[in-house]
């Protein structure tokens, strides 16, 4: 037992570190960068208060615990924002690569039992075939935009990010997920790139 004890908590002091990886979005007060915590912790709850805008087939507590697993990794490699000057670096092979072996150290922390599961459902995420994973990747893009929405701009600013470029990057993957939900928020988008400057 106190084995197994020291791996569950060495797994649970490492994840605290989470909570030191600023992300290029803001909170929605534009006061400051979230950190990868609490981006992690607001997504379990868009899943749970969105719940209604997946499909039948997905399990809302398993996309809970994929959302609290999905940013461990940038313990390790940190945020990559969707539409930095490195935003094309996003989904590259090379930062596929260094989130795959942060996942291996991380997970690997864990007694096996727990280490197989939870990197299972990091992998199902990453992958994105599966309804759930499909439902949770959805909301991970949601949410930063809804923080730049309520922000005023945020890193749409910083980055002189475009309606097409949102999109593309961004739009595809939410409209996959959760149809009706991008329509809405594409709607609230489009007014705020086609204000008057």
């Amino acid at each position: 037992m106190t084995q197994r004890l020291e791996a569950q908590f060495a797994f649970l002091n490492e994840a605290d570190r989470l909570k030191s990886v600023l992300r290029a979005t803001t909170l929605v007060d534009g006061s400051r960068p979230e950190n990868s915590g609490e981006h992690s912790w607001h997504l379990a709850l868009y899943a749970m208060v969105l719940a209604d805008q997946a499909g039948p087939d997905v399990d809302i507590t398993r996309v809970i615990k994929m959302l609290i697993l999905h940013d461990l990794v940038e313990i390790d490699v940190g945020d990559v924002p969707i539409h930095s000057a490195n935003g094309q670096a996003h989904g590259s092979t090379d930062v596929q690569l260094a989130e795959s072996r942060a996942a291996d150290r991380i997970f690997g922390l864990l007694p096996p039992d727990l280490a197989t599961p939870f990197r299972a459902l990091w992998d199902e995420f990453e992958a994105a075939q599966t309804s759930d994973a499909i439902f949770a990747k959805s909301l991970d893009r949601v949410q930063p935009v809804m923080a730049n929405l309520q922000s005023g701009g945020g890193t749409w600013i910083t980055y002189q990010v475009t309606e097409e470029q949102l999109h593309s990057r961004v739009g595809s993957k939410i409209a996959r997920g959760a149809p009706r939900l991008w329509e809405w928020i594409a709607a609230k988008c489009a007014a705020y790139f086609r204000r008057p400057a």
